[in-house]
């Protein structure tokens, strides 16, 4: 992204029940107009990366800024940035004291885990070369509360010998058939390098913060619509890996091509064998599953939640401001639906300042507050 646990939307819907207006009881075929109180537009808020779980009817959206993590609490999906605490700063030595990027807030046996890269800075054009993963654990189950510093997880080639954590950024976790893994955005060696190849890596998990196992490359940008779009100063990357499911059907929606121009975008890795999730071969590759369109460019690291009601499911996501190469970014959501096979279907990026429905069980009633 994504997600109390790792996020996992609802495997059955009654197939009677179609999307409804929260705001109103429909009592035609056709259904009223969106009214002004019942709708939002996007862009909703400033940032990048988001990051949105739902925990006993609020929504908790994470956020790095001014070298901390900050949690946000809000009983509507379309307001992320209410009630701010700011959870954790980074501190003044360490390989975490800088260019603290993308959390992700996950809720696991009763604690909170937030999953976040941080390096000290590079070289003069490479400042990013030193980016690894980490993780912070709640001392209590508030996600607001305080938080202790579990330290780096190991992203290397050899667990047991220890040989060193390689370039590791976006950093999710999920549980399949009962053994928790995590998947990252990575490098295949150190280097100082700033343009270097971004590849999706896997390997199992003892706990929250442990990584037990070697990690495997389950994907690489390959495909023609992976492909670096600057053909002199472009990059081939996969990052910001997601896992969403459907009922037994398991997906890694993750973010392609260049990040700082416009055709950034989504791709998709299907689980085809639940057996072995550590073998590239069980993955099938489809995309782009969401590009730049209605003059939205920039589409990426996204994220899932549901609507207040359950009855939905939503996307979240970053775009760019303008198609000036850069990371000046918002953050958009919108609803999505179900492919016939299963497979999730974002749609199109839904044009700014449109007014959309809001998520399904956030109006308030007639004459409410």
């Amino acid at each position: 992204m994504p997600h109390p646990l790792p996020y996992s939307l609802r495997a059955v819907r009654a197939l009677a029940l179609l999307p409804l207006l929260a705001c109103s009881r429909q009592t035609a075929t056709a259904p009223p107009p969106l009214t002004a109180a019942c709708t939002f537009t996007n862009p909703v808020a400033a940032g990048a990366d988001p990051w949105v779980t739902r925990h006993d009817g609020q929504y908790y959206y994470v956020a790095s800024s001014d070298g901390g993590i900050d949690v946000y609490r809000s009983p509507q999906l379309t307001q992320l940035r209410r009630n701010r605490v700011r959870v954790w700063t980074a501190p003044d030595t360490g390989w975490n004291r800088d260019n603290v990027w993308a959390p992700e807030l996950h809720r696991i046996d009763g604690r909170w885990y937030i999953y976040y890269a941080a390096g000290p800075p590079g070289p003069a054009g490479a400042e990013f070369v030193n980016q690894r993963s980490f993780v912070l654990e709640s001392v209590g189950d508030d996600p607001q509360g305080a938080y202790v510093d579990r330290g780096m997880l190991y992203t290397g080639d050899d667990v047991d010998a220890d040989t060193g954590e390689v370039w590791a950024i976006d950093l999710t976790t999920h549980v399949l058939d009962g053994q928790r893994y995590a998947v990252w955005s990575g490098w295949v060696r150190n280097t100082t390098i700033a343009r270097t190849p971004q590849h999706l890596y896997m390997a199992r998990m003892a706990n929250p913060w442990t990584i037990s196992s070697n990690r495997v490359r389950i994907s690489s940008p390959t495909a023609s619509w992976e492909r670096r779009e600057d053909p002199v100063d472009g990059l081939d990357l996969q990052e910001g890996p997601e896992f969403l499911t459907r009922g037994s059907h398991v997906f890694i929606v993750y973010s392609t091509r260049e990040s700082w121009l416009p055709a950034y975008r989504l791709g998709q890795l299907r689980l085809t064998n639940r057996a072995d999730p550590m073998n590239p071969d069980s993955y099938v590759k489809s995309g782009p599953v969401f590009t730049s369109a209605n003059g939205v460019v920039g589409v990426g690291h996204n994220g899932f939640t549901v609507s207040p009601d359950g009855t939905e499911d939503w996307l979240l996501y970053h775009a760019k401001v303008d198609s000036t190469p850069g990371w000046n970014r918002v953050i958009r959501m919108q609803r999505f639906t179900w492919n016939a096979d299963s497979s999730p279907n974002f749609g199109v990026p839904a044009p700014s300042g449109t007014a959309l429905a809001r998520p399904a069980g956030e109006c308030e009633p007639a004459g409410g507050a």
